[in-house]
């Protein structure tokens, strides 16, 4: 039997949705969080997330996740289920270590800006290493939703689950 684990991390930023969603849904984005620890790799005709590229369910491309940059420890075949332009996505993608991996970013309006809330659920291909990949997962996306507070200001964090 394999286990699926879960986490959740929401903050509260000082940008509007609008705003963040168009950092959100690229790739530069997507790598200024992950930056300067992780970057991943896409090809120039996905730098930005278009509904037109959206095929729910079908591998878009294949991402090297490369440490500092430079070291390939990981790949994503990365896949969006769902796709809601301005608020929401829903990835599922396999990786070399993990069987499912399930991403959802939602960013909500709030009074004075909006909160990203993002949702991690992933299977890893070895249930014993799943312990260790959600202390990682964890790590990364803290690390991410602080690079998100000193991008557009913040309040505070809302919620999180690791």
């Amino acid at each position: 039997m394999t286990t699926t684990f879960s986490f959740e991390r929401a903050t509260s930023l000082g940008a509007s949705r609008t705003t963040v969603w168009a950092h959100a849904s690229s790739m530069a984005g997507v790598n200024h969080e992950l930056g300067p620890l992780l970057r991943m790799t896409y090809p120039p005709a996905f730098a930005s997330l278009h509904p037109a590229q959206h095929r729910p369910g079908q591998r878009l491309f294949r991402s090297w996740i490369l440490v500092a940059g430079v070291l390939p420890i990981e790949y994503d075949d990365l896949a969006l289920v769902q796709f809601h332009p301005g608020y929401r996505f829903l990835e599922q993608s396999s990786m070399g270590m993990i069987a499912v991996w399930q991403h959802q970013r939602v960013v909500s309006d709030t009074v004075d800006g909006c909160v990203v809330t993002d949702t991690i659920r992933f299977r890893p291909r070895l249930t014993w290493t799943g312990p260790l990949f959600l202390a990682l997962y964890g790590l990364v996306f803290r690390h991410r939703h602080r690079r998100l507070q000193k991008l557009f200001g913040s309040s505070v964090v809302v919620s999180s689950g690791v």
